[in-house]
């Protein structure tokens, strides 16, 4: 009765926090654009926009971050944290242009990848290439697949397989995370 009430747990739990569904093979034509969106993703890029230029990493210390981000960018980027739902204005950002690493400015994603997945978060359908490392987080008890900037080491989300077509993948970012440059106008 106990592993019975444990595998229907595990199932909800499945429902609710999008464990890993399978993901249905995407056309050759539909994974070309994706490719293309990936590679000229600076398209969307306003000009003289102030953006790391290389992945190179950046080393600072607890308390150089501390003086940098605010408390709850620290919480999530440094700490691994996690913002309440629902609560970043990112979330409904709807215009065209790029989204960088809160912490170290590096291009993370471009409003094109941004989809609504009704989760309460940011949300992505693919990643500008070379962004981010992955690692297993064993935190809710199934693993997730965890990521992080690859320039200051920020922790920004967990990935899914329960997106959109043609890539499958929900990259679930925190929006405190991310800072915003429009195309034009002002962020």
């Amino acid at each position: 009765m106990v592993r019975r009430s444990f595998l229907k747990g595990l199932s909800l739990a499945s429902l609710i926090f999008g464990l890993p569904a399978r993901a249905q093979a995407a056309s050759p034509a539909a994974m070309k654009e994706i490719e293309e969106m990936q590679k000229n993703w600076k398209a969307l890029l306003a000009d003289k926009a102030d953006v790391a230029t290389s992945a190179e990493a950046l080393k600072r210390t607890n308390a150089e971050w501390k003086k940098l981000l605010s408390p709850a960018a620290y919480d999530v980027l440094r700490e691994e944290g996690t913002e309440r739902a629902g609560t970043s204005p990112l979330n409904a950002e709807k215009r065209a242009g790029v989204f960088v690493c809160a912490g170290c400015s590096l291009p993370l994603f471009t409003s094109a990848m941004k989809y609504e997945s009704g989760t309460g978060w940011p949300s992505f359908f693919t990643t500008i290439p070379g962004a981010f490392g992955n690692k297993q987080d064993y935190k809710l008890i199934y693993p997730r697949s965890e990521y992080h900037c690859v320039r200051c080491g920020g922790h920004h989300g967990h990935v899914f397989n329960d997106g959109p077509p043609p890539t499958g993948q929900r990259w679930c970012n925190n929006g405190v995370a991310l800072r915003f440059i429009p195309k034009t106008g002002k962020a």
